[in-house]
């Protein structure tokens, strides 16, 4: 099963209010102006009214992503039309382990081809590799792509695709919700929209974040911090045990947290449980590992399951 980023959203105001969500834009090599998309927005009802909490979902997965683009993107208008979209890797920091950083697009059809390995890419960034084409006849949007819990696939941030050229993309890991009602796909402004909106980090590793829009208009943010352990006492009880996350797990090129748990020490061999995303992780490969917010040890992953690495 997939990981999802999850958000839950609670109106505490005393209105319905339309809420929608975004993702900060990725960082761009090779493109102009960066756009943003929501990626989903819904009305929601006072929690006193009704008692409903939304609960958005999105794959915990790096995504390249192209589309024909409305040109020129503007804001309130949906982005474009025909997408494609391919998980991706990103360039590890150097001397890591290669992964699949670059894709390939074509325009007729539109598409991404499966990622391959290249050099060059900066660290924590993947790459799009455009063909020749008439920008006159078309344009082209390309950048981070986001797949919702529904399996809908949006653009999450975006530039212009410039023909025959390289395009390098660093996503970043952090979500956002605000008050208004730009649909999904929609093109929005992330400077004036993030300014009063709720941020979710996830670039510490936290997958889960309790959102309340609280009666005076602000936001009370809560990321999960703690995993319950199940155990059984001497009784044959099932008892349920609190445990503290103390252990970041960063990616290899040490740009984002990508998992967390707990390690009773972080000395050689280390050992760490109770993790918040195991899927993620693979055997034989690299990570930085330390305690929350560092310092940190390029380590490799020798031993792995479901629990613990």
């Amino acid at each position: 099963m997939s990981t999802l980023i999850q958000i839950n959203v609670t109106n505490n105001s005393q209105i319905l209010q339309n809420f929608f969500f975004f993702q900060e834009p990725a960082a761009y090599t090779g493109g102009s102006q960066v756009y943003s998309n929501s990626l989903l927005s819904t009305p929601l009802l006072p929690f006193s009214q009704s008692g409903s909490v939304y609960t958005f979902l999105l794959k915990l997965q790096y995504y390249a992503a192209v589309q024909q683009q409305v040109a020129p993107p503007v804001v309130g208008q949906p982005s474009g039309y025909t997408s494609s979209i391919q998980p991706i890797g990103l360039t590890p920091a150097p001397g890591g382990t290669p992964t699949s950083n670059c894709t390939t697009m074509s325009t007729t059809p539109l598409g991404l081809t499966p990622p391959q390995t290249v050099n060059g890419v900066q660290p924590g960034a993947f790459r799009i590799v455009s063909p020749v084409y008439d920008p006159i006849k078309q344009q082209y949007n390309g950048g981070a792509g986001a797949q919702l819990g529904t399996g809908a696939v949006v653009l999450s941030s975006f530039v212009t695709v410039q023909p025959n050229s390289n395009l390098d993309c660093q996503p970043v890991l952090k979500f956002y919700v605000a008050t208004g009602s730009y649909q999904s796909g929609t093109v929005m402004n992330f400077t004036s929209s993030s300014a009063g909106a709720a941020l979710c980090d996830a670039t510490d590793g936290y997958t889960t974040f309790n959102v309340s829009y609280n009666l005076d208009g602000t936001w009370s943010v809560t990321p999960s911090v703690q995993r319950l352990k199940l155990a059984r006492n001497a009784a044959g009880q099932v008892t349920m045990d609190s445990v503290r996350l103390n252990a970041d797990i960063k990616n290899e090129a040490g740009t984002a947290v990508i998992c967390r748990g707990h390690a009773a020490s972080f000395n050689p061999p280390v050992v760490i449980d109770n993790l918040t995303n195991a899927q993620v992780l693979h055997l034989h490969s690299e990570y930085q590992v330390g305690p929350t917010g560092g310092p940190y040890t390029g380590r490799m992953c020798t031993g792995l399951n479901a629990a613990g690495a």
